[in-house]
């Protein structure tokens, strides 16, 4: 799930991460925004996107630039 989530990021640039998760949705089904979470910290401990936060209960996620291949 973490390539799928970096190519979106990379074709789409920075969006919500509840617009993340219904696209994700559409490609993988059923998908929990614990999982999302999950993933979302481990791409960005990786330094390959970066998660700010713009409301209460809503995130900005946007791509670094830097690709790790080691996903």
């Amino acid at each position: 799930m973490s390539l799928s989530i970096v190519e979106i990021l990379d074709k789409k640039g920075a969006m919500t991460d509840i617009d993340l998760l219904k696209d994700l949705r559409s490609n993988f089904g059923e998908v929990s925004f614990r999982e999302l979470n999950r993933e979302l910290m481990k791409l960005e401990l990786a330094g390959i996107l970066r998660v700010s936060r713009l409301t209460k209960g809503k995130r900005q996620v946007e791509p670094t630039g830097k690709v790790n291949y080691r996903l």
